[in-house]
């Protein structure tokens, strides 16, 4: 059967929409601020966080982070300048393979977890969070919520192809039980924290 006989049957035999379930309020009891809680979650599963002042300051806060770094790429516009180049689309995810540093603004952070979540259109192409060294991530502290059911009311009706939650660098314990960072994708999380 050809490839376009198959999708023609796959979408000829999509399941009915159905809505989403309705999600309660919990009462939360926040010894924390929600700020506080996402960068004590997020520095406790092997994220650096730090504060900034004002977007104009990260540029050279990355270069000097990375200063190393052959290939930083920006999928945000606002830090885009000297060694940190402009994303652009190339249909062939090979031409990745090099990218050293990826940065992104993520559509919200959640407190619980400090899971970001990123949709495609912030991504630029799906493959870069997760083959890229290190991850970038520019956090307006606005758009942390408590947990995951905030985080779903507000993305649940959204309008996106593909989305996905992404918490700190890439580890793994499977190794003789010992935690390994960056042992299948990005070897360091960096955020940014900056009121807008």
């Amino acid at each position: 059967m050809s490839r376009d006989k198959i999708l023609h049957a796959l979408r000829q035999n999509q399941p009915e929409f159905v809505p989403l379930p309705l999600i309660p309020d919990f009462e939360r009891n926040e010894e924390l601020s929600l700020v506080d809680k996402f960068k004590s979650m997020a520095t406790g599963i092997g994220s650096t966080v730090s504060h900034v002042s004002s977007l104009a300051d990260i540029p050279d806060l990355i270069r000097k982070e990375f200063a190393d770094a052959k290939r930083i790429l920006s999928t945000v516009n606002s830090v885009i300048g000297e060694g940190i180049i402009g994303f652009e689309i190339n249909t062939d995810p090979h031409t990745y393979a090099d990218v050293d540093v990826a940065i992104f603004e993520p559509v919200l952070g959640v407190s619980e977890n400090s899971a970001l979540w990123l949709t495609e259109e912030l991504f630029g192409i799906r493959v870069l969070p997760f083959i890229t060294q290190h991850i970038v991530m520019l956090v307006n502290e606005n758009t942390i919520v408590a947990d995951m059911h905030a985080a779903y009311k507000i993305i649940g009706s959204s309008d996106y192809g593909f989305g996905t939650f992404i918490a700190g660098p890439s580890k793994t314990a499977d190794i003789e039980q010992s935690l390994v960072l960056g042992a299948h994708g990005a070897r360091s999380m960096t955020i940014y924290l900056y009121k807008a």
